[in-house]
């Protein structure tokens, strides 16, 4: 011993030094979570060094959620102090997804103004397993693209993967794809649009750019250049796009295309949900947003709409 002085503190110093209540500095000295290192001569418990340490540290691992059995652990070494960081964050994440979950339902119901019914299949919809999520996804696709190999592909295209680790905006829209899954309406919107699409490319056919590539292509730019849907020039791009539309093996098959074809076509494809669809879908599986073609068929309806007239093909 070389009879240097250690400090000692009174049970208010020590919570000033560390930040603390008295009274829960008193509690955990109470429960042995830290000890005094003597007495004064009036009977009051005084603190050394070490004590601001292991207040420190108590503190710390209360902020992060430990109880104080795992705490007492900690500090008498029964448990590394890892191990306890390591279970705790997985607990986090548990619960963060569990926020995240909550969070996305009261976002959906303030937007919506659900009713109480509406509110519960939300959260149903919302605390869907991965394997229950697929099987609903697959008896979506199943039943609007059917057994049809050609349209394997599509139906992958538009299958949603939502990530273990989802986003409060991802939940958000697997709620809304999920409800829009499940409305009979849309679903035969959408497969009537697949059945289109496969009978317009003919049987046997090589791929070919559909549709939806046509309308871009053909009347994209026009439509972004703000061509009035009355005038000759937008009525002459329609054309084009018609021509286009009836050279597909199926549409010349089957007599050609004529003009109320073709907008009863582009009408069904205008539909917001299915844009919403592919929208909620990006969302979902972490894509860019699509390329939105709502104007564009918007437009060449308007300019079908226009140029019809009693006997036009």
């Amino acid at each position: 011993m070389n009879g240097e002085t250690r400090p000692v503190w009174t049970i208010g110093e020590l919570a000033r030094r560390t930040g603390l209540t008295v009274k829960t500095v008193r509690f955990y000295s109470d429960q042995g979570i830290v000890s005094p290192a003597d007495r004064n001569p009036a009977g009051h418990r005084r603190y050394g060094a070490d004590a601001v340490a292991r207040l420190d540290l108590v503190r710390t691992l209360r902020e992060l959620g430990l109880g104080l059995p795992e705490i007492r652990r900690v500090l008498e070494r029964e448990r590394a102090l890892p191990d306890v960081a390591a279970a705790h964050a997985e607990a986090l994440d548990l619960r963060i997804r569990v926020l995240r979950l909550r969070r996305a339902v009261l976002g959906a119901v303030a937007r919506n103004g659900s009713t109480t019914e509406e509110l519960t299949l939300v959260h149903r919809m919302a605390r869907l397993t991965g394997e229950e999520r697929q099987r609903l996804v697959g008896e979506f696709l199943a039943e609007v693209f059917g057994p049809d190999g050609r349209t394997a592909g599509a139906a992958r295209s538009l299958t949603p993967e939502l990530p273990e680790d989802a986003t409060v905006e991802q939940v958000e829209a697997w709620v809304e794809l999920a409800r829009l899954a499940g409305d009979g309406g849309f679903r035969e919107l959408l497969r009537g649009l697949a059945a289109a699409e496969v009978a317009e490319c003919g049987a046997g056919a090589p791929p070919r750019p559909g549709l939806a590539v046509l309308v871009r292509e053909t009347a994209g730019p026009a439509a972004e250049a703000g061509v009035e849907p009355r005038s000759p020039e937008a009525a002459e791009v329609v054309a084009g796009l018609l021509e286009r539309y009836a050279a597909l093996p199926g549409v010349a098959a089957t007599g050609g295309a004529s003009r109320a074809r073709l907008l009863e076509r582009l009408r069904a494809m205008a539909d917001p949900r299915r844009e919403r669809y592919l929208t909620l879908l990006a969302v979902i599986n972490g894509w860019a947003p699509p390329e939105g073609s709502a104007p564009v068929l918007d437009w060449a309806v308007q300019v079908l709409t226009a140029s019809a007239g009693p006997g036009s093909r």
